[in-house]
């Protein structure tokens, strides 16, 4: 009887004693799965970070679209500030029939720098010969002034490069100035809060009140051709002898400028049929009687209407 008991209390205390090695196995193994499971997740989530990541950096218009679902308050307000410039426009629009549309749409892009800018600066510097740096200037003045006050900035681009070839110093015989060649004795008014008369020679004052005075002359007459002849000073004659013309052609080569196509620098132009001889005659006292015209135009005032530009 003693020896039973004896055994069975050795081979209780055995299993006891291999229960704490059994147990300690299964933790051991329990927490390497763990470990294991965690390093796995940590693992596929770092990997997917990575790939947000990259494709939030490749992908610009992802991550505006991401920020706009994250805080729809943001996109809210921004939709409310723009409602009101979008009306503006479209008012703009109906007031002044259909070529003024295009102006009053102008296009909100041009608040921000795009690749059309820099294709448009590019253009223009080459096509000028103006430094890189000074056409950026000019192009982003153009660009922010024609956002603020709903006018193309083409438009006001191809004003000054007909006006001035982008020499913010030029000056004309009757007195007009700088790069959109504006009167300042004129409309000394509109350079008062920048900085008087004396800023008719500053890029960014005279960039801003000749594109006033253009969009001014503009909403008048309802169309760009008759905004740009009252522009030239010739409101009240038949025509403006090619001023208009040579405005419109040079916006609309900067309007392929803009979408990316790949237009010459200079002017190409069939070869007229003529003779060598008829090459080398001397031109017409009639050419020069028209452009003597037109720069007596530009001081001029024609039916009551303050002249705009030289």
């Amino acid at each position: 009887m003693i020896h039973r008991f004896i055994g069975a209390s050795a081979r209780f205390a055995q299993n006891m004693a291999s229960q704490p090695v059994t147990w300690s196995t299964s933790a051991i193994k329990t927490a390497r799965g763990i470990l294991t499971t965690a390093q796995h997740t940590l693992t596929v989530f770092g990997l997917s970070a990575v790939a947000m990541l990259a494709l939030l950096y490749f992908r610009p218009e992802f991550a505006q679209r991401v920020s706009s679902f994250l805080s729809p308050q943001t996109r809210t307000v921004a939709v409310l500030v723009a409602a009101p410039e979008k009306s503006a426009a479209v008012h703009l629009a109906a007031a002044h029939g259909s070529d003024a549309i295009e102006i009053a749409n102008g296009d909100d892009k041009a608040a921000r720098p795009t690749r059309q800018q820099k294709y448009v600066t590019d253009w223009l510097s080459r096509r000028y010969r103006v430094a890189g740096d000074a056409a950026n200037m000019l192009v982003s003045t153009a660009y922010s002034t024609a956002h603020e006050i709903k006018l193309d900035p083409l438009l006001i681009l191809a004003v000054m490069a007909i006006e001035s070839g982008l020499n913010p110093f030029a000056e004309s015989p009757m007195g007009a100035q700088g790069l959109m060649q504006v009167m300042s004795k004129v409309h000394s008014d509109k350079f008062e809060d920048l900085g008087g008369r004396q800023a008719a020679l500053n890029p960014v004052a005279n960039i801003r009140v000749g594109a006033l005075i253009l969009k001014d002359y503009v909403k008048r007459t309802g169309s760009v051709e008759g905004g740009l002849k009252s522009y030239v000073g010739a409101g009240a004659a038949d025509d403006d002898s090619g001023y208009g013309s040579k405005v419109l052609a040079e916006y609309r080569r900067l309007k392929q400028v803009a979408i990316g196509k790949n237009v010459p620098i200079y002017n190409v132009a069939p070869a007229p049929a003529t003779t060598l001889a008829a090459k080398s005659a001397p031109a017409p006292a009639k050419a020069d009687a028209a452009a003597s015209s037109v720069e007596t135009a530009h001081g001029a005032t024609q039916s009551g209407e303050t002249v705009a530009g030289l």
